[in-house]
Parts: C-alpha cells; sequence; structure tokens
C-alpha cells in the first residue's frame, strides 16, 4: 500500500496533445504524463524557465483514467505565412508581415478538442513537494489551471484527496465522483470499462500491454519531450473508437 493523489479534471472542452504536424494540433482522449505534470507545476507556482523546478516534477509518476466517453470537436483557422524568401530573419512576425507586404500565403491550421470531458488522475512517488501540499495548491493554485489551453477552463474543482492503495488502479477507483457530474446512465461498471493510462508500476502479477508516448516533460520553453512507456491496465471496453 502506498499513498496516491487523486483528482478530478472536468470540463466543456480540452485538448490534451499527442502528435502535431505544421497545420494539425491534435487532442488525445486524456491527458497524458507531461500535461498533468505541467498542471500541477502550474499549482505550485512553477514557471516554464525554471528548468531545477521542472526536472523535480518527474519524480513523481501519474495514472488518469477516462471517466465517461467525450465528443470529438475540429476547429479550422486560416493563417497568414510568409515565403521563407520574404522573411529574412525577422524579429517579430509583424515585421516578417510587414516585409512581405502583399506577397504572402494563407493556409488552414485544424486544432482538435475534447467536449465533456470527465478524467480520474492519480499521482504518487517521491517528488521534493509532499503530496498534501500538492493536493492543498490543487485547491488554491498559484497560477490558473486549464485544460491544455487558456480557452478551455475548468467546469468544477479539482476535489483533490489522498488515498492509500495498492495501484493507480484502486487508487483511482476510489475517487469520488459528485452527483451533478455524473452522466444520467453513470455506474461504476461504466466506470470499470475504461482503461487506465499509467506509469511503469512494480508489484503486477501479469504483463499489461503498452504502448511509447512522447509524454516525458524536457524542457518546457523548447517544448521537447522524450518517448516514455505507458501501460494499459484494467478496463474491459474501448475507448478508441471516436478519436478525431
Amino acid at each position: 500500500m502506498r499513498e496516491h493523489l487523486v483528482f478530478l479534471l472536468s470540463g466543456p472542452m480540452a485538448s490534451f496533445g499527442g502528435y502535431a504536424g505544421h497545420e494539425r494540433r491534435g487532442s488525445g482522449l486524456v491527458p497524458m504524463r507531461s500535461a498533468v505534470l505541467g498542471l500541477v507545476g502550474a499549482a505550485l507556482g512553477i514557471v516554464r524557465g525554471d528548468t531545477e523546478g521542472q526536472a523535480a516534477l518527474r519524480a513523481y509518476s501519474v495514472a488518469v483514467q477516462l471517466l465517461q466517453q467525450s465528443v470529438p470537436l475540429r476547429d479550422y483557422h486560416t493563417v497568414q505565412t510568409v515565403p521563407t524568401a520574404r522573411a529574412k530573419r525577422p524579429p517579430t512576425r509583424g515585421r516578417a508581415l510587414e516585409r512581405a507586404g502583399r506577397d504572402i500565403n494563407t493556409m488552414i491550421t485544424i486544432r482538435d478538442y475534447r467536449c465533456d470531458v470527465l478524467v480520474g488522475v492519480a499521482l504518487w512517488g517521491d517528488g521534493p513537494w509532499p503530496l498534501d501540499l500538492v493536493a492543498e495548491r490543487l485547491r488554491r493554485p498559484e497560477f490558473p489551471l486549464y485544460l491544455g489551453r487558456k480557452s478551455c477552463p475548468l467546469a468544477s474543482p479539482l476535489n483533490p484527496s489522498l488515498v492509500m492503495a495498492t495501484g493507480p488502479v484502486e487508487a483511482l477507483a476510489r475517487i469520488e465522483i459528485p452527483e451533478w457530474l455524473r452522466p444520467e446512465w453513470w455506474s461504476e461498471q461504466e466506470r470499470g470499462r475504461y482503461l487506465v493510462y499509467s506509469d511503469p508500476v512494480d508489484g503486477f502479477d501479469r504483463p499489461p500491454s503498452t504502448e511509447q508516448m512522447p509524454s516525458e516533460p524536457i524542457d518546457r520553453q523548447a517544448w521537447t519531450f522524450e518517448e516514455r512507456t505507458v501501460w494499459h491496465l484494467g478496463g474491459h471496453g474501448s475507448e478508441h473508437g471516436d478519436q478525431a
């Protein structure tokens, strides 16, 4: 048994990141490790340029679970771009557009979101901040918290609590979901159908299925991440079918 910090993320819209190209910013079904550590860092008041503080957050382990099926939403933007030949190392984007004059291009970019999000999160490990302090900061965060983008605010308090559990699956099952957040068809059986996406955990009898995800934050300012193994635990249904 070990102590876990568990809390809820809910909101009308969220963008949880993932693989992204020049024209598309996708969204996963749930926030991965990098997003959760970023949210915890914001609650603790750790700025992106605080290299030591950001590195210290990596001492924590993370698990997340979808608690209701969300709905995909796609947003389209038109963006003006400047041909490389016209840019000539401008100090700002405004100066680049000014130099280009009418010689600019227009492209369409895509941003994906998830709607009606309800996600459980478990945090554990030997980080420098005790879990009870992290819980207190999640109740009274230093910086505003949001679900991936500043345009995606939380719909409710995170309601953090400390639980003793053998692992993240048990810890996530202990999350109390307020009645007003539950869908009409809610049941504990519904909770159990969804996978838990977890950092590796010692002490499990059977080897879980895994995948590699770029979820280990290395440099928040340069926005670089390393591949990390993600375990799939529990669950008897599939939540992969409606990815946008």
